[in-house]
């Protein structure tokens, strides 16, 4: 009987982030190898669970009050959910969150006896921060996430910076980097670029700005509409793409500040084709993230050639050189402000970075996916 490779995660869609990305793109690219894939997930509304060419086993759950969609899984109440575990068998689990799915994954490995990787994607402190007012209480949680690492065969991280983030919270173990990927890398002609901003009604010469993900105060996304406050003077079009719990607030701050004419709220955006446009016809992405620890879609930006602003000592950033394959700036809105204003006067400077991001960010999922294939095969080796 063939066995399966477990891929855990706290979301997959119709939620869509970072971790929910990299989960489906590895559980498409082993099923693509001839692997036999099971995902497990909280249950979230409108999830199409039966759709996929691998297996999707999803389990009771809750919404997260303030989080939309978000949900927390609730696996241990769910007796239908184990009768369907237990009839599978697992070589290796693969774990993309330290907590529930940790906890579902645990119970497997003491039955099975099989190897866990661990993956750290997330600065979880600051969430913790922000949701519980008692630091004990934020210290045992996070004692009890650095345990869960200690107890995996294999810790990832899809960047280098972020290894300084996992000792910070306590782990002493070894970590590997496992960089990821994005499905939009590849060669594009120079008519696409003129043929997406013609789609989407831009002119040839307008400079255009770009953000794509959760919206969400996390992401430091106040900054950024503060920054373009203070460009009222300057021509610009900017891009929101994506929704969250802020996006009605995210609204309101636009137009106080008189860029209802400038800023453009899209919504999701659920088709890749018309998203890939969105990027080609975009001048500059906008990434002020302190949250995130790298960021997919900075790498998406970089295949269609459009350089990231960020700020500098920023995880996410951590990696880039200024004015070579980013852009970078202090964490305030002036110095974001300035550094816009600054790059939308310099067009060929633009063109340069871009072209640099497009070779140093862009690698394509198979890549990725072969790697990770090859490393899964080793640890099993060696179990």
């Amino acid at each position: 009987m063939q066995q399966y490779i477990g891929l855990l995660n706290e979301s997959y869609p119709p939620i869509n982030d970072g971790v929910v990305t990299v989960t489906r793109h590895y559980a498409e690219g082993l099923t693509d190898r001839g692997e036999k894939v099971c995902v497990m997930t909280p249950h979230v509304k409108g999830g199409q669970y039966d759709a996929y060419p691998y297996k999707v086993l999803d389990y009771l759950s809750i919404p997260i009050p303030g989080r939309k969609p978000y949900v927390a899984g609730l696996p241990w109440i769910d007796a239908g959910f184990w009768r369907l575990v237990n009839r599978i068998p697992f070589k290796l689990l693969h774990v993309n969150s330290p907590f529930v799915s940790a906890s579902i994954a645990e119970k497997i490995v003491r039955r099975q006896g099989i190897p866990m990787v661990g993956a750290f994607h997330s600065k979880f402190r600051d969430d913790f921060e922000k949701q519980i007012p008692v630091k004990a209480v934020v210290d045992v949680v996070m004692k009890r996430m650095v345990a869960f690492y200690d107890r995996c065969d294999e810790v990832w991280v899809p960047a280098e910076s972020v290894v300084e983030v996992l000792r910070e919270y306590g782990y002493k173990g070894p970590v590997e980097v496992v960089q990821n990927g994005t499905d939009l890398a590849g060669a594009y002609p120079e008519a696409f670029f003129a043929e997406a901003r013609k789609e989407l009604g831009l002119a040839p010469g307008e400079f255009v700005m770009l953000y794509v993900g959760q919206h969400v105060w996390q992401k430091n996304l106040r900054l950024m509409l503060d920054a373009l406050g203070l460009l009222k003077d300057l021509p610009f079009r900017m891009f929101f793409i994506g929704a969250g719990y802020a996006e009605s607030e995210m609204h309101r701050l636009a137009a106080e500040k008189w860029l209802g004419d400038k800023v453009t709220f899209v919504g999701s955006v659920w088709d890749r084709t018309l998203l890939t446009k969105y990027y080609a016809a975009a001048d500059l992405f906008l990434f002020p993230s302190l949250y995130d620890t790298d960021g997919i879609v900075k790498r998406e930006a970089a295949s269609l050639r459009t350089p990231s602003l960020m700020v500098a000592g920023s995880t996410a950033a951590a990696a880039a050189k200024d004015r070579v394959d980013a852009f970078l700036c202090e964490n305030t809105p002036e110095s974001f402000a300035a550094a816009i204003r600054a790059v939308s006067a310099d067009p060929e400077l633009l063109r340069r970075v871009g072209e640099t991001a497009s070779v140093s960010l862009a690698r394509g999922w198979d890549a990725v996916v072969d790697e990770v294939t090859d490393r899964y095969n080793a640890l099993i080796r060696r179990a």
